[in-house]
Protein backbone atom coordinates (compact mmCIF):
# COMPACT_ATOMS: atom_id res chain seq x y z
CA UNK A 1 0.00 0.00 0.00
CA UNK A 2 1.03 3.34 -0.41
CA UNK A 3 1.62 6.15 1.78
CA UNK A 4 -0.42 9.51 1.63
CA UNK A 5 1.84 12.83 2.10
CA UNK A 6 -1.03 14.21 4.34
CA UNK A 7 -1.72 11.57 6.67
CA UNK A 8 -0.15 13.79 9.39
CA UNK A 9 -3.20 15.65 9.37
CA UNK A 10 -4.97 13.00 11.13
CA UNK A 11 -5.42 14.42 14.83
CA UNK A 12 -7.54 13.74 17.47
CA UNK A 13 -8.62 17.53 17.79
CA UNK A 14 -11.27 16.49 15.58
CA UNK A 15 -13.78 14.03 14.40
CA UNK A 16 -11.05 11.24 12.30
CA UNK A 17 -13.99 11.35 9.96
CA UNK A 18 -13.69 14.79 9.37
CA UNK A 19 -10.27 15.08 9.53
CA UNK A 20 -9.92 11.96 6.85
CA UNK A 21 -12.55 14.03 4.59
CA UNK A 22 -10.37 16.79 4.61
CA UNK A 23 -7.16 14.85 3.90
CA UNK A 24 -8.33 13.05 1.47
CA UNK A 25 -9.77 16.24 -0.90
CA UNK A 26 -6.44 18.14 -0.18
CA UNK A 27 -5.55 14.78 -1.86
CA UNK A 28 -7.71 15.47 -4.56
CA UNK A 29 -7.16 18.96 -5.29
CA UNK A 30 -3.45 18.22 -5.70
CA UNK A 31 -4.21 15.10 -7.87
CA UNK A 32 -2.74 12.62 -5.31
CA UNK A 33 -5.67 10.92 -6.04
CA UNK A 34 -6.16 10.53 -9.94
CA UNK A 35 -9.20 10.89 -11.67
CA UNK A 36 -10.68 7.62 -13.44
CA UNK A 37 -9.16 5.67 -10.49
CA UNK A 38 -10.61 3.63 -8.07
CA UNK A 39 -9.28 3.35 -4.25
CA UNK A 40 -10.53 0.75 -1.88
CA UNK A 41 -11.70 2.14 1.67
CA UNK A 42 -9.03 -0.49 3.72
CA UNK A 43 -6.04 0.55 1.13
CA UNK A 44 -6.32 4.17 1.91
CA UNK A 45 -7.00 3.41 6.05
CA UNK A 46 -3.56 1.47 5.75
CA UNK A 47 -1.98 4.52 4.35
CA UNK A 48 -3.54 6.73 7.38
CA UNK A 49 -3.24 3.68 9.86
CA UNK A 50 -6.75 3.94 10.92
CA UNK A 51 -9.40 1.47 10.42
CA UNK A 52 -11.42 1.38 7.78
CA UNK A 53 -14.66 2.65 9.12
CA UNK A 54 -14.03 6.51 9.38
CA UNK A 55 -12.38 6.40 5.94
CA UNK A 56 -15.32 4.77 4.33
CA UNK A 57 -17.68 7.68 6.21
CA UNK A 58 -15.24 10.16 4.52
CA UNK A 59 -15.47 8.82 1.43
CA UNK A 60 -19.08 8.54 1.13
CA UNK A 61 -19.14 12.30 2.56
CA UNK A 62 -16.90 12.78 -0.22
CA UNK A 63 -19.47 11.30 -2.91
CA UNK A 64 -21.99 13.43 -1.47
CA UNK A 65 -20.27 16.09 -2.64
CA UNK A 66 -20.21 14.66 -6.12
CA UNK A 67 -16.13 14.43 -5.70
CA UNK A 68 -15.91 10.48 -6.23
CA UNK A 69 -18.77 7.75 -6.80
CA UNK A 70 -18.74 4.43 -4.95
CA UNK A 71 -18.25 0.96 -7.13
CA UNK A 72 -19.61 -1.85 -6.16
CA UNK A 73 -17.27 -4.25 -4.42
CA UNK A 74 -14.46 -2.45 -5.22
CA UNK A 75 -14.42 0.98 -3.79
CA UNK A 76 -14.80 4.76 -4.78
CA UNK A 77 -13.68 5.77 -8.40
CA UNK A 78 -12.42 9.50 -8.47
CA UNK A 79 -14.70 11.64 -11.06
CA UNK A 80 -13.64 13.06 -13.43
CA UNK A 81 -13.94 17.30 -14.43
CA UNK A 82 -14.23 17.66 -18.06
CA UNK A 83 -13.90 21.14 -19.58
CA UNK A 84 -17.85 21.77 -20.36
CA UNK A 85 -17.89 20.82 -16.53
CA UNK A 86 -15.25 23.47 -15.70
CA UNK A 87 -16.84 26.02 -18.05
CA UNK A 88 -20.02 25.44 -16.24
CA UNK A 89 -18.76 26.06 -12.74
CA UNK A 90 -16.92 29.34 -13.69
CA UNK A 91 -19.99 30.96 -15.32
CA UNK A 92 -22.03 30.08 -12.13
CA UNK A 93 -19.81 31.23 -9.62
CA UNK A 94 -19.36 34.40 -12.01
CA UNK A 95 -22.65 34.80 -12.34
CA UNK A 96 -22.46 34.70 -8.40
CA UNK A 97 -19.69 36.20 -7.02
CA UNK A 98 -18.74 39.07 -9.29
CA UNK A 99 -22.07 41.64 -8.62
CA UNK A 100 -21.93 40.13 -4.90
CA UNK A 101 -18.62 41.41 -4.41
CA UNK A 102 -19.72 45.10 -5.93
CA UNK A 103 -23.25 44.76 -3.52
CA UNK A 104 -20.66 44.00 -0.56
CA UNK A 105 -18.43 46.99 -1.70
CA UNK A 106 -21.46 49.42 -1.19
CA UNK A 107 -22.67 47.98 1.64
CA UNK A 108 -19.72 46.56 3.98
CA UNK A 109 -17.61 48.49 6.57
CA UNK A 110 -13.96 49.28 6.31
CA UNK A 111 -13.03 47.41 9.24
CA UNK A 112 -15.00 43.81 7.68
CA UNK A 113 -12.11 44.08 4.53
CA UNK A 114 -9.23 44.81 7.01
CA UNK A 115 -10.12 42.13 9.03
CA UNK A 116 -9.95 39.87 5.84
CA UNK A 117 -6.00 41.05 5.14
CA UNK A 118 -4.53 38.65 7.30
CA UNK A 119 -6.44 35.55 5.22
CA UNK A 120 -5.40 37.38 1.81
CA UNK A 121 -1.74 37.75 3.17
CA UNK A 122 -1.59 34.24 3.99
CA UNK A 123 -2.16 32.98 0.86
CA UNK A 124 0.57 34.98 -1.04
CA UNK A 125 2.71 33.67 1.49
CA UNK A 126 1.39 29.99 0.69
CA UNK A 127 1.94 30.61 -2.55
CA UNK A 128 5.28 31.87 -2.32
CA UNK A 129 6.48 29.26 0.37
CA UNK A 130 4.70 25.98 -1.74
CA UNK A 131 2.65 25.58 0.92
CA UNK A 132 -0.37 24.09 -0.54
CA UNK A 133 -2.21 23.12 2.44
CA UNK A 134 -2.38 26.70 3.29
CA UNK A 135 -2.75 28.15 0.42
CA UNK A 136 -6.10 26.03 -0.20
CA UNK A 137 -7.23 26.48 3.01
CA UNK A 138 -6.43 30.28 2.77
CA UNK A 139 -7.87 30.65 -0.42
CA UNK A 140 -11.13 28.71 0.61
CA UNK A 141 -11.34 30.87 3.96
CA UNK A 142 -11.19 34.26 1.87
CA UNK A 143 -13.53 33.87 -0.32
CA UNK A 144 -16.01 32.09 1.77
CA UNK A 145 -15.54 34.76 4.31
CA UNK A 146 -15.88 37.45 1.53
CA UNK A 147 -19.21 36.08 0.19
CA UNK A 148 -20.50 36.05 3.40
CA UNK A 149 -20.80 40.01 4.21
CA UNK A 150 -23.36 39.93 1.60
CA UNK A 151 -25.10 37.91 4.70
CA UNK A 152 -26.50 35.07 2.33
CA UNK A 153 -25.64 32.07 4.11
CA UNK A 154 -27.65 29.75 1.05
CA UNK A 155 -25.33 31.84 -1.43
CA UNK A 156 -21.98 30.87 0.89
CA UNK A 157 -23.26 27.76 0.66
CA UNK A 158 -23.46 27.56 -3.07
CA UNK A 159 -20.12 28.85 -3.54
CA UNK A 160 -18.77 26.52 -1.19
CA UNK A 161 -20.13 23.34 -3.12
CA UNK A 162 -18.59 24.90 -6.44
CA UNK A 163 -15.36 25.41 -5.55
CA UNK A 164 -15.24 21.59 -4.12
CA UNK A 165 -16.49 19.97 -7.56
CA UNK A 166 -14.11 22.63 -9.35
CA UNK A 167 -11.11 21.06 -7.74
CA UNK A 168 -7.65 21.77 -9.32
CA UNK A 169 -5.91 19.12 -11.20
CA UNK A 170 -1.99 19.18 -11.01
CA UNK A 171 -1.89 22.11 -8.53
CA UNK A 172 1.27 20.63 -7.17
CA UNK A 173 3.10 21.17 -10.16
CA UNK A 174 1.73 24.69 -10.91
CA UNK A 175 3.07 25.50 -7.41
CA UNK A 176 6.17 24.46 -7.81
CA UNK A 177 6.58 26.76 -11.11
CA UNK A 178 5.11 29.54 -9.30
CA UNK A 179 2.16 29.99 -11.00
CA UNK A 180 -0.09 30.31 -8.25
CA UNK A 181 1.13 33.84 -6.95
CA UNK A 182 -0.22 36.11 -9.66
CA UNK A 183 -3.68 34.66 -8.91
CA UNK A 184 -2.75 34.46 -4.83
CA UNK A 185 -1.74 38.26 -5.24
CA UNK A 186 -5.20 38.98 -6.82
CA UNK A 187 -7.15 38.66 -3.65
CA UNK A 188 -4.75 41.79 -2.17
CA UNK A 189 -5.57 43.83 -5.28
CA UNK A 190 -9.25 43.04 -4.81
CA UNK A 191 -9.46 43.74 -1.01
CA UNK A 192 -7.67 47.10 -1.86
CA UNK A 193 -10.14 48.38 -4.47
CA UNK A 194 -12.82 47.39 -1.83
CA UNK A 195 -11.55 49.02 0.35
CA UNK A 196 -11.27 52.11 -1.80
CA UNK A 197 -15.14 51.67 -2.46
CA UNK A 198 -14.34 51.25 -6.26
CA UNK A 199 -17.63 48.60 -7.04
CA UNK A 200 -17.10 48.46 -10.40
CA UNK A 201 -13.14 47.71 -10.05
CA UNK A 202 -13.82 45.35 -7.33
CA UNK A 203 -16.29 43.40 -9.81
CA UNK A 204 -13.67 43.73 -12.92
CA UNK A 205 -11.13 42.19 -10.60
CA UNK A 206 -13.31 39.36 -9.72
CA UNK A 207 -14.34 38.15 -12.97
CA UNK A 208 -10.71 38.42 -14.05
CA UNK A 209 -9.53 35.97 -10.92
CA UNK A 210 -12.08 33.31 -11.81
CA UNK A 211 -10.77 33.61 -15.58
CA UNK A 212 -7.46 32.89 -14.16
CA UNK A 213 -8.77 30.42 -11.96
CA UNK A 214 -10.32 28.78 -14.65
CA UNK A 215 -6.63 29.08 -16.70
CA UNK A 216 -4.93 27.52 -14.05
CA UNK A 217 -7.63 24.36 -13.83
CA UNK A 218 -6.88 23.75 -17.86
CA UNK A 219 -3.20 24.54 -16.99
CA UNK A 220 -3.39 21.72 -14.06
CA UNK A 221 -5.51 19.55 -16.40
CA UNK A 222 -2.93 19.04 -19.01
CA UNK A 223 -0.33 18.70 -16.64
CA UNK A 224 1.41 14.70 -15.98
CA UNK A 225 -0.70 13.60 -12.99
CA UNK A 226 1.91 13.93 -9.94
CA UNK A 227 1.59 10.25 -9.35
CA UNK A 228 5.01 9.79 -10.68
CA UNK A 229 6.53 12.82 -9.34
CA UNK A 230 10.02 12.17 -7.73
CA UNK A 231 10.39 12.35 -3.65
CA UNK A 232 13.30 12.37 -1.54
CA UNK A 233 12.96 8.72 -0.20
CA UNK A 234 11.44 5.82 -1.36
CA UNK A 235 7.95 5.92 -1.22
CA UNK A 236 5.11 3.76 -2.73
CA UNK A 237 2.09 4.87 -4.99
CA UNK A 238 -1.29 5.05 -3.45
CA UNK A 239 -3.08 2.25 -3.37
CA UNK A 240 -5.45 1.91 -6.51
CA UNK A 241 -7.89 -1.00 -7.76
CA UNK A 242 -8.34 -1.37 -11.57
Amino acid sequence: MGHLKHRNLITTRERLRDQVAHALRAALISGELRPGEVYSAPGLAEDFGISATPVREAMLDLAREGLVEPVRNKGFRVTEVNERDLDQYTEIRALIEVPTVGRITRSASREDFEALRPTAEEIVRAAREHDLLGYLEADRQFHLSLLALSGNERLVEMVGDLRKRSRLYGLTALDERGELIPSAEEHLELLDLMLAGDAKGAEKCMARHLGHVRSLWAKGKGEKQPGARKSPGPRRKLSATR
